[in-house]
C-alpha cells in the first residue's frame, strides 16, 4: 500500500503519521507512541530486515493490514546505532502536546533527524576516531571541500584544483557521510564511498552560504577566518551548514569558526601513500598491526582522535614541531603521574558537543562535574615544567572552579541514564525540590504506622498496605478474612488470594503524594534545564580546555612511547636531505618474533637517489617503509625509532609500493602502478620523499625496464626528488655510473643447496643475484620446477656470455634503444590471428620460426 494514499481512510493518528512521514520519505521514521517508536508500511518492512525485529500488522486501511515494527523508547540507542552504522538515516518523531489535553490524537513533531555524520549520542560512536560529516562541490577543474565533526564543532574547508589531491583529502579525512550536488561530474572519486547523500544544486549557492556561515559566527563578513576568497570551499560549507540545520532542528553553538587548511602546512600524503603506509589502517581494512595501534597508548578518546589527526596531518612548521619535542623531553619523568589523572578526564569534547546541543544526559554533567574536580590536582602537575606549548597548554586547560562548584551540589554522584524518572538533582540543591521528595518518601512511614494501626483495630493479621503504579496505594487483606473488612473498605481490585481496598483517608493521602512525586519530577527537570543555560556562558572557554587536554595527552603519550620503544628525539634541519642512523620499522619491530636489525640511511643534495637491489623478502620494502614513518613521525612532533635522525625539508611523501586490481573502477594491477606512478611525476619536488618499488613488474620485461629506466632518469636529473627505488631490473644498477647523485644499495642473502637466509643488513653496492629460485624454493615449489628453473638460468647465463664475447650487446637494456623492429616482429605485426584458417595458423608458425632461425644464423 502506498503511504500516499487518501488520507480520509485512515484514523486521525494514521493521518497524522503519514502527513510527517511525506516530509521525510527517503529516511526510517520513528513514530513515538507511548513507551515505543513506531514504524509502518515499507518503513515496518524495512526495519525488521535490517533490526532483525518481528513485523506485526495493525488495523487495516481500504481493508488491508498496515505492516508495523516499533522498538522501545528505553532502548533505542542500540537500534539506532545498529542503523547508523549500516548508514542510515533516521527521523525521530516525539510527543509535544499533553496527552491529557488532547482532543485528537497527541501532538507530534519531527524533533531531529540523525544521519551518520550528524551524531553526537556517546553510543553512537566510535569513541577513539572522528566522526566526519562532509560536502565536495566541483566548479570546471577546481573543487571544494568542506568537513564538520559535530561531536567537536571542528569546522574544515579545503579547495584544489586536480582529483588525486581531492582523492588524498577524501582519503585523509574518511566521511562517515558525503553530500554532493546532483550533476556532480566527478562521480568516479566518490561512487564507492558510504553514506552519500545527493544535495539539490541551489543547496550550493556562493551568497546563501556566507550568510549561512556569517548568521553562524555571528559576524558580517568571513576575512578574520581567512576564507573569504574560498568560493569553492564556501559553496560545500554553505550545503554542509544548511543540511545539519535541516537534521539537528536546534542551535548549535559550539561550531564558533571555519579554518581553511593549506597543503602549503602540512606534509602532503596521497591517496596511495596512506594506504601503503597503514597509519591508521592496514590493507586489510583493520586497524591492527598499524601505526596507531603501535604508537596510540592514549589515556582519553579524544587524545586518539587528535593524535591519528597528527598522523594523518603532518606539519611542516618547524617552531610547533621543535616545541612538542621539548615537550616531550620534559614529560618523560612524569608520565606515571599524569597519565592516570588524565584517564580520569575522559571524552569532555563530546560531552561538550552533546552541552550545546542539549542533548547531554545525566551522567555526562557527572562525568564534566569529575573531570573539573581533577583540574586543580593536573594544574599542580604542570606548574612544574618550562617547556613552552606545557606553559601554553596549562593557561589554556584553566580551572572551572564555579562550574565545578555547581555540578558538585546539583549533580548525585552516580545519577541515573535518563532525567525521564528523576533522581538525578543532589539534595539541599533546592529546597522546594527538597519538600516535595520529603513529602512523596515520607509515604513509607506514614504506610507502615497504617498498616500496624488497621491490624491491631480490625484484627486481620494477613492485613498489609502496599502500593502498584497501576492502581495506587491499597489495603490488603486474604481472600479467608475478607468477610471481616469495615464497611468504609471499598474494594480496589481482586486478585487469586486476596482483596486490595481504599479508604478514604488512603485516597487523601495518595493524592497529596502523587501530585507531590508529579510536581517534584517536574522541577527537577526544569532544575535540570537550567544547568544548560548556566554551563553556556563558558562553552567556549570548556572546548578550549578539552582541546587543550586532548593536546596533553597527546604528548603525554608520545613521551610514555618513546620512552617504553626506545625513540630517540631526531634533529629537523633545512638542509636538503636525510640522514637515519639504525632506524627500525614502526610496526614491524613490534610484531617480530626475532629482533628487528636496524639499518642506516643516508641522502643528501649530492646523494639524491639510491637504487635498492635484492632478493624478494630481502627487506627492500620495509627499509623504505621506515624511512617514510619516521620522517612522518618526526613532522608530527614525535620522536623516532632510531639511535639518531636528521632530517631536512620534506613537502611530500609518495609511496609507490605493490599493486592490486582496481577492478571495481575496471583498472588493473599494470593501470593502477602507472596511474599512481603519473602522480609522483606530476606532484614531486626536490624537497619531495619518494619511494618506488618494483615499478613496471605489471607489463613485459622490455616495456617495465624501460618505464622503470625513464622513471628513474626523470626523478634524479629533472625532479631531482629525494628516491628510493628498489628494483629487480639489474640493468638500473648502471644508472649511478651515468648520473649524479645515484647511488646503489643492496640486501644481500646466502644460498644453501636449496634455502636461503636473508642478512636484513643494508650495504652499499649492487647485489650479486636475485635469489629468486631459492625463494621460490621457500615458497614450496615443487623440487622438480626448483632443478629445471636451475638449468633453465645455466642456459640463460651462458647465452648472456657468448653474446658478449661476441660484442652483440642482447641485455634488456640495450633493447631499450633498439628502436628498427626485426623481421619477426614485422612478421607478427601483418597477421590477423582471427582471421586464419587452422592450416594457414600453422604456415605462419612456421614462416614465423623459419625468420626467427634465419636472424639467430645472422648473429
Amino acid at each position: 500500500m502506498n503511504d500516499n494514499e487518501n488520507l480520509v481512510n485512515h484514523t486521525p493518528m494514521m493521518r497524522q503519521y503519514l502527513k510527517l512521514k511525506a516530509e521525510n520519505p527517503d529516511i526510517l521514521l520513528f513514530y513515538r507512541m507511548g513507551d515505543f517508536y513506531e514504524m509502518f508500511y515499507e518503513d515496518a518492512k524495512r526495519a525488521s530486515q535490517l533490526l532483525d525485529i518481528s513485523l506485526t500488522k495493525r488495523g487495516s486501511s481500504n481493508g488491508q493490514p498496515i505492516p508495523m515494527a516499533g522498538v522501545p523508547y528505553h532502548a533505542v540507542e542500540s537500534y539506532l546505532a545498529k542503523l547508523i552504522s549500516l548508514g542510515e538515516s533516521v527521523a525521530i518523531c516525539e510527543q509535544i502536546g499533553d496527552p491529557a489535553t488532547s482532543k485528537g490524537p497527541v501532538e507530534r513533531k519531527i524533533v531531529r533527524i540523525i544521519t551518520p555524520g550528524t551524531v553526537s549520542d556517546e553510543l553512537l560512536l566510535e569513541d577513539r576516531k572522528d566522526n566526519l560529516l562532509a560536502c565536495i562541490w566541483q566548479q570546471k577543474q577546481h573543487f571544494g571541500y568542506a568537513t564538520l565533526d559535530m561531536s567537536s564543532g571542528r569546522f574544515f574547508v579545503f579547495e584544489c584544483d586536480n582529483p588525486e589531491a581531492m582523492q588524498a583529502e577524501l582519503q585523509r579525512t574518511s566521511p562517515v557521510e558525503l553530500l554532493y550536488p546532483e550533476d556532480f561530474p566527478s562521480m568516479c572519486l566518490i561512487e564507492n564511498r558510504h553514506g552519500l547523500r545527493r544535495r539539490p544544486i541551489w543547496d550550493f549557492d556562493l551568497e546563501t552560504a556566507k550568510q549561512q556561515l556569517n548568521l553562524q559566527f555571528g559576524t558580517n563578513d568571513l576575512v578574520g577566518y581567512g576564507v573569504e576568497d574560498c568560493h569553492y570551499a564556501l559553496c560545500a560549507a554553505g550545503c554542509l551548514l544548511q543540511y545539519v540545520k535541516d537534521t539537528q532542528r536546534t542551535a548549535m553553538p559550539h561550531i564558533r569558526s571555519i579554518v581553511k587548511e593549506s597543503s602549503v602546512d602540512f606534509v602532503v600524503l596521497d591517496a596511495s601513500t596512506r594506504r601503503n603506509l597503514e597509519i591508521t589502517e592496514n590493507l586489510s581494512g583493520g586497524t591492527e598491526h598499524t601505526v596507531a595501534d603501535i604508537l596510540d597508548n592514549t589515556q582519553t578518546a579524544m587524545g586518539s582522535r587528535m593524535l591519528k589527526r597528527w598522523l594523518h596531518s603532518p606539519i611542516r612548521n618547524l617552531a610547533i614541531l621543535e616545541n612538542r619535542q621539548q615537550a616531550i623531553k620534559e614529560l618523560q619523568n612524569d608520565v606515571t603521574d599524569l597519565q592516570p589523572l588524565l584517564k580520569q578526564i575522559g571524552d569532555l569534547e563530546r560531552i561538550l558537543a552533546r552541552l550545546a546541543l542539549r542533548s547531554a544526559r545525566p551522567r555526562d554533567f557527572a562525568r564534566l562535574r569529575d573531570a573539573y574536580n581533577l583540574l586543580p590536582q593536573l594544574q599542580q602537575q604542570l606548574a612544574q615544567f618550562n617547556a613552552p606549548s606545557l606553559i601554553a597548554l596549562r593557561a589554556k586547560i584553566n580551572q572551572f572552579d564555579q562550574i565545578a562548584d555547581l555540578l558538585n551540589r546539583a549533580i548525585v554522584e552516580a545519577p541515573p541514564v535518563i532525567i525521564r524518572d528523576g533522581g538525578v538533582i543532589a539534595t539541599n540543591y533546592h529546597p522546594e525540590l527538597d519538600e516535595l521528595r520529603n513529602l512523596a518518601d515520607g509515604a513509607t512511614n506514614y504506610l507502615e504506622q497504617l498498616e500496624i494501626r488497621e491490624r491491631e483495630t480490625l484484627g486481620i493479621d494477613t492485613l498489609k498496605v502496599g502500593f502498584n503504579a497501576v492502581h495506587g496505594y491499597y489495603i490488603q487483606i486474604s481472600r479467608g478474612q475478607s468477610h471481616l473488612a469495615p464497611i468504609h473498605y471499598t474494594r480496589r481490585q481482586t486478585l487469586k488470594n486476596v482483596e486490595r481496598y481504599i479508604i478514604p483517608e488512603l485516597k487523601e493521602y495518595e493524592d497529596k503524594v502523587l501530585t507531590s512525586k508529579g510536581r517534584a519530577l517536574a522541577l527537577e527537570k526544569q532544575l535540570y534545564d537550567q544547568l544548560f543555560d548556566l554551563l553556556m556562558p563558558e562553552l567556549a572557554d570548556m572546548q578550549i580546555s578539552a582541546d587543550a587536554i586532548a593536546e596533553l595527552d597527546v604528548l603525554t603519550n608520545l613521551a610514555e612511547r618513546a620512552f617504553t620503544l626506545n625513540y630517540h628525539c631526531p634533529t629537523l634541519t633545512n638542509q636538503t636531505g636525510i640522514e637515519i642512523k639504525d632506524g627500525r620499522h614502526v610496526v614491524i619491530e613490534q610484531v617480530l618474533q626475532k629482533p628487528f636489525i636496524a639499518n642506516s640511511l643516508s641522502l643528501s643534495s649530492d646523494r639524491r637517489m639510491l637504487i635498492i637491489t635484492g632478493p624478494n623478502m630481502g627487506g627492500k620494502s620495509t627499509y623504505m617503509r621506515q624511512a617514510a614513518l619516521i620522517v612522518l613521525l618526526a613532522y608530527i612532533g614525535s620522536f623516532v625509532p632510531a639511535s639518531k635522525a636528521t632530517i631536512g625539508p620534506v613537502d611530500r611523501i609518495f609511496t609507490r609500493i605493490g599493486a592490486s586490481d582496481d577492478l571495481a573502477s575496471g583498472r588493473s594491477t599494470f593501470m593502477v602502478e602507472m596511474t599512481e606512478t603519473a602522480n609522483i611525476m606530476h606532484n614531486a619536488t626536490p624537497n619531495s620523499l619518494v619511494l618506488m618499488d618494483e615499478i613496471g613488474r605489471g607489463t613485459s620485461t622490455y616495456d617495465g625496464l624501460s618505464l622503470a629506466w625513464a622513471c628513474a632518469e626523470n626523478l634524479a636529473n629533472q625532479i631531482k626528488a629525494m628516491t628510493l627505488f628498489a628494483t629487480h631490473y639489474f640493468e638500473l644498477t648502471q644508472l649511478p655510473e651515468q648520473m649524479q647523485g645515484v647511488y646503489n644499495i643492496h640486501f644481500d642473502a646466502i644460498e644453501h643447496d636449496n634455502s636461503v637466509a636473508f642478512i636484513h643488513e643494508v650495504s652499499e653496492g649492487a647485489a650479486s643475484k636475485s635469489f629468486g629460485i631459492a625463494v621460490a624454493g621457500l615458497a614450496g615449489v615443487p623440487k622438480t620446477i626448483l632443478k629445471r628453473a636451475k638449468q633453465k638460468l645455466k642456459e640463460l647465463e651462458v647465452i648472456s656470455k657468448q653474446s658478449a664475447n661476441s660484442h652483440v650487446e642482447s641485455s634488456q637494456l640495450t633493447l631499450i634503444t633498439d628502436s628498427e623492429p626485426s623481421e619477426v616482429e614485422l612478421a607478427l605485426q601483418q597477421i590477423d590471428p582471427d582471421a586464419l584458417t587452422p592450416k594457414q595458423a600453422l604456415e605462419a608458425i612456421y614462416q614465423l620460426k623459419k625468420l626467427f632461425k634465419k636472424k639467430k644464423n645472422r648473429h
